[in-house]
């Protein structure tokens, strides 16, 4: 199932435990436990009305600068099947593998019924906290045609609490456009700039959708979908904040406010 932004999906987020080979493994239980609550929260978020989750990684807290261990990818994969297989049509299915790992996150999206992935960096670069991160389009484009994989859907990000750039956003969302990204991703804590962004985009790439990447909530989703093409959602779906169990009442009630 792919996203059709003409819908403005909401997009909510599966945040999944630390994983084998990381860290802070076993600190949410072991992997049979990460599993478990990886499910739940699809379920939460196919019976509350969400469009599509996300798959990514939460309580890792620090990330690989680079490719995933095997065993990372591997429980990613096996993640990412068993929710595409519980949620049948009901959501799309995007994966997000540590900040960056673009080539196995596309991989597992292809071969383990997801549709999207969300590109920490593809197009420039940014400083996190792992470390600086280098986008490499051409890598990415064309490992996508190799697999065969042209359907999974990409979005960039190009401004958000993930992505810093000195290039402005107008640059960045035609870079995406010519290059063939299906949305651009862009989150600020300020309402009114978020707001502006989406406008700055939309004039220097009008056909390219604009998905709202964080700091959504029920008293302003109606008012960044009257603009954006689509959202993701996580701490206001979570019981406890981020990373918590996604409720469905949370998520239905989140989704009447998008009607508003």
């Amino acid at each position: 199932m792919r996203l059709s932004f003409s819908s403005s999906p909401i997009i909510g987020m599966i945040h999944i435990g630390p994983l084998p080979g990381t860290p802070y493994y076993g600190a949410k239980g072991d992997y049979a436990a990460v599993r478990a609550k990886a499910l739940a929260d699809a379920l939460a978020l196919a019976e509350g009305g969400a469009q599509a989750a996300l798959v990514q990684n939460r309580d890792d807290r620090v990330f690989a600068n680079g490719p995933a261990d095997p065993a990372v990818a591997a429980a990613f994969a096996d993640i990412t099947r068993a929710v595409a297989h519980a949620v049948g049509d009901r959501l799309a299915v995007g994966v997000q593998v540590l900040r960056n790992d673009l080539k196995t996150s596309i991989a597992i999206a292809h071969i383990c019924g997801g549709s999207f992935v969300r590109c920490g960096v593809l197009l420039g670069s940014t400083q996190t906290v792992s470390g600086r991160l280098e986008g490499d389009p051409y890598a990415v484009l064309n490992y996508r045609r190799q697999i065969g994989a042209e359907k999974v859907q990409l979005i960039a990000e190009i401004g958000s609490m993930h992505f810093h750039s000195e290039r402005p956003l107008d640059e960045l969302a035609q870079n995406a456009a010519f290059a063939g990204v299906d949305a651009v991703g862009i989150a600020h804590p300020d309402l009114a700039t978020g707001l502006a962004w989406v406008a700055q985009i939309k004039e220097a790439a009008p056909e390219m959708p604009v998905v709202i990447g964080g700091y959504t909530n029920a008293d302003n989703i109606a008012r960044y979908l009257a603009v954006a093409d689509g959202a993701f959602v996580g701490g206001a779906f979570e019981d406890g904040g981020r990373g918590g169990a996604v409720n469905a009442e949370r998520v239905k009630a989140f989704m009447q406010a998008t009607k508003s």
